[in-house]
């Protein structure tokens, strides 16, 4: 087993049409309005940008993400990402409930050096601090969506 490794799925059920949650996860810039972990996103061009992101833990990571799928008519965003985690991220919402689902895919290899040295003990904690950026995620959300 690679230690470094991660997949990850996150889902998220909200109150809102799945085109009005679309179309705020497809707005990255606006990420740091409404996601407190997500601390910076900065356009490089129409596809790539850079994100450095902060959750409990005392370190930023900094990541590249470059698009490479954008439909809004299926409703799915995808995303490669560099630096100090190198993998791809996916977003997919649909309708559930009279609201939307919306579902995080995330599979990525750590590049960081000292997430690398602390592979095996620390992954628990990178887990759960994952796991509370997420949670945190989909709070935002729902309440970026409630002030539209």
């Amino acid at each position: 087993m690679d230690w470094s490794h991660y997949r990850f799925v996150s889902i998220w059920d909200l109150p809102a049409p799945p085109d009005a949650v679309y179309e705020i996860l497809e707005r990255a810039d606006d990420y740091p309005r409404w996601w407190p972990q997500v601390r910076e996103v900065a356009s490089v061009d129409g596809t790539t940008g850079t994100t450095r992101i902060r959750s409990l833990l005392p370190y930023d990571l900094v990541l590249t993400v470059r698009e490479r799928r954008r439909d809004p008519r299926a409703r799915v965003i995808e995303a490669t990402l560099s630096g100090d985690l190198d993998g791809w991220i996916r977003w997919t919402v649909g309708p559930h409930d009279g609201g939307s689902r919306a579902v995080y895919e995330q599979e990525v290899e750590v590049r960081r050096r000292l997430m690398r040295l602390l592979a095996v003990p620390g992954r628990p904690v990178f887990r759960a601090n994952h796991a509370l950026m997420m949670r945190a995620g989909r709070r935002g959300l729902a309440a970026r969506l409630e002030a539209v």
